[in-house]
């Protein structure tokens, strides 16, 4: 049964009342569901790419939803209450930061910035600050620095991984929610939720190749996972 349709994922009923199913459409959207179309076999690369990077993170000691991947599409999880603040992680310059501050697209900065959006489709997902995450009850000081202590390893890890694929980790996306209490990682991770440029040649990777109408986003989905596949 589907109990939740998102903007590129089908949220279902799990097999008991602890786990839902995630399955991964085909649909691309960008501007927050503004531009839309639909990428045979995008969903399998993205749930082929969340997997195995959350299969790496939990190696590394990071908690996460996942419970077992079902088929290419479909991946069995904890259902966790989800925290509706977004934790971005900025390691590099681009996009409409870089528009907003009058930053160069490419500048690395000096250390990670972190930066909390409010999980609201309806509001176009709105920065907010701290006290104003507490002042609205969405999560506690201290859930906030676990938050983002949880966020940086994650950043670090990602970064030296990615890197040894010879791509640059340039901001990415995530979502936590809570299982008995405790702070998980949830959703997923992939060049949807991604900024990802080749070290090498600085081309983009990831949805911005959609959104910025810049060729066959799919071709570098399967670059991005070939090349993770074959890390050592």
């Amino acid at each position: 049964m589907i109990l939740f349709e998102g903007k590129s994922k089908i949220v279902q009923s799990g097999i008991c009342e602890e786990s839902l199913v995630l399955f991964y459409t085909d649909v691309a959207t960008a501007f927050n569901g503004g531009k839309k179309a639909e990428l045979l076999g995008k969903g399998k690369l993205c749930a082929a790419i969340s997997n195995l990077l959350f299969t790496y993170l939990e190696q590394k000691g990071i908690k996460t939803h996942t419970i077992k991947t079902i088929d290419e599409t479909s991946v069995l999880v904890k259902k966790a209450e989800i925290i509706k603040v977004e934790v971005i992680i900025r390691n590099v310059a681009a996009g409409g930061f870089s528009k907003k501050y009058g930053v160069s697209e490419g500048t690395a900065y000096a250390a990670p910035i972190v930066e909390f959006c409010l999980k609201s489709d309806e509001l176009n997902d709105p920065m907010i600050n701290e006290s104003q995450i507490v002042a609205l009850n969405l999560a506690s000081k201290d859930e906030l620095l676990e938050l983002e202590r949880q966020a940086l390893y994650i950043n670090e890890l990602l970064c030296e991984l990615f890197e040894k694929v010879g791509i640059r980790l340039i901001d990415f996306k995530l979502e936590f929610g809570k299982v008995g209490g405790e702070i998980i990682l949830c959703d997923e991770i992939s060049p949807d939720s991604c900024r990802l440029w080749d070290i090498e040649t600085g081309a983009k990777m990831d949805k911005d190749i959609f959104r910025q109408d810049l060729g066959d986003m799919l071709l570098a989905y399967e670059e991005v996972l070939r090349r993770l596949e074959h890390v050592k």
